[in-house]
């Protein structure tokens, strides 16, 4: 591990000036403390965030959630209000990690959490994303749990969080402090796909604090729900994942959110199943039509092409547990 220093910020404001002069911020540490160890991160300076007012988990005046940046993963998934108003998050947090994990992790350290991507965390193999311009060694290597939706030349990594699929699907928004004050990214472009600038993985400003995620007030009644497929039942990443939740009125489906996870290079929203399924009545055909749209774009590589399939047969699964015809 390369010597670096350490401060404790006291306010929001000291810690955005901390972060601006080029500290990195860190709460858990269940992500920064491995990459530096792994030797894959050497900041010069690391910022305690721990003491900052980030920790409260608050209904907004239309009915939305407002969870802070500091709220831990455990604390979250068991609120009562984010169980019952939108129990997908609950669900993707549970099955994110192991007890000891969510007890230390964030919310904010979630979303920035980087890639799993053994070549990433390898410091002697080629990765634009740890070192630009030097190459992909997943393209031409086993590259069986990368992305299919998203990739790039430059990269093929998948996004590793499972709250983060969630939150896509429901469309939250990320809300910021920086040294030009407050504002908020949808969640939509806040994690960037990668481009020819995989190194650069959200769309932060230089000493920009994560201060809380928003879920807006959607329509009730809702049902939602998280569905991850792995290799294993114990805490592993997700090969694919499908975070949906769904509005019914009448016996129609008045709105539909959809997102995926294990299978992009960012939380990969599907609104082409979304757009298939408004205004039409839940039914076995229709959850199979609908998820048959969900790997469109795909570019499989040589050794994930089964994700395809994967993909689409957890979404129709995830539909039909939701809609309620399992």
């Amino acid at each position: 591990m390369h010597p670096f220093s350490y401060t404790r910020a006291s306010d929001t404001r000291e810690a955005v000036t901390a972060g601006s002069r080029g500290g990195r911020y860190v709460a858990g540490g269940t992500t920064l403390v491995d990459l530096m160890r792994e030797t894959v991160e050497h900041p010069d300076t690391l910022v305690d965030i721990t003491g900052l007012p980030l920790s409260q988990v608050t209904v907004t005046e239309r009915g939305g959630l407002r969870i802070g940046a500091l709220v831990t993963m455990s604390e979250a998934a068991a609120h009562a209000e984010v169980r019952t108003l939108y129990p997908v998050i609950s669900e993707a947090l549970e099955l994110s990690a192991s007890a000891q994990l969510r007890n230390m992790a964030t919310i904010g350290g979630n979303i920035m959490q980087r890639t799993r991507c053994t070549y990433f965390r390898d410091v002697t193999a080629d990765c634009n994303k740890r070192e630009p311009g030097s190459g992909c060694a997943a393209l031409r290597g086993f590259n069986r749990s990368h992305a299919i939706l998203g990739t790039s030349d430059s990269c093929v990594a998948t996004h590793p969080s499972d709250v983060a699929v969630a939150f896509a699907a429901l469309e939250a928004r990320v809300h910021l402090l920086g040294p030009e004050g407050e504002r908020q990214v949808p969640f939509a472009d806040f994690l960037l796909r990668p481009g020819h600038t995989p190194n650069r993985e959200q769309a932060l400003r230089r000493g920009e604090l994560i201060t809380a995620v928003e879920i807006p007030a959607l329509p009730r009644p809702l049902k939602s729900g998280y569905l991850k497929v792995r290799d294993r039942q114990s805490y592993e990443f997700a090969l694919t994942s499908a975070a949906v939740a769904l509005h019914v009125r009448g016996g129609v489906i008045r709105e539909a959110k959809v997102a995926a996870g294990g299978v992009g290079t960012v939380p990969w929203k599907l609104p082409a199943v979304e757009r298939h399924l408004l205004g039409e009545r839940p039914s076995e055909a229709l959850w199979a039509e609908a998820a048959a749209k969900a790997a469109d774009g795909a570019r499989p590589l040589q050794h994930n092409r089964f994700k395809v399939e994967l993909l689409k047969r957890t979404v129709e699964r995830q539909l039909r547990i939701v809609g309620g015809t399992k």
